[in-house]
């Protein structure tokens, strides 16, 4: 027996078809949600070694060490492309527009017959609701 394989700790790898799950799992998540997942994953099963898990997992081990880095100093990294990118949101130039639009949705909910959710929800339309903003605003 050689002395180099002696001394390696005796993993508890995934099946192969548990590897399948968890790559799903993980695919419809985004962003820092799917990191942390992937961090707790490569941490329980392949203790916390990206290179492993990206045998196991098939997750990029660049990712892995993001993830894990997170994981450790609790700080979430935002790419450039979430945090600069694309136009900004409709509220934000026209913020009073948008508390009135909000009112009149708020107006117009109703909550769920069966109860089973806190959500309410609203048969205002995008046309309606900007026609009624205009009658409001003028």
């Amino acid at each position: 027996m050689d002395m180099a394989a002696s001394t390696l700790p005796c993993l508890q790898l995934p099946s192969a078809e548990h590897s399948a799950a968890l790559r799903l799992a993980a695919w419809q998540m985004t962003d820092a949600r799917r990191r942390a997942f992937q961090a707790e994953m490569t941490g329980k099963y392949c203790e916390g070694n990206a290179r492993l898990d990206e045998t196991v997992c098939g997750w990029r081990r660049h990712t892995m060490t993001l993830s894990l880095a997170e994981r450790l100093t609790d700080l979430i990294c935002l790419g450039a492309q979430a945090a600069f990118s694309g136009r900004k949101r409709w509220e934000e130039p026209y913020p009073y527009g948008a508390a009135t639009l909000r009112q009149l949705a708020e107006a117009h909910a109703h909550q769920n017959l069966t109860f089973c959710t806190l959500l309410a929800s609203t048969g205002l339309t995008a046309n309606g609701s900007f026609e009624a903003l205009r009658r409001v605003q003028g």
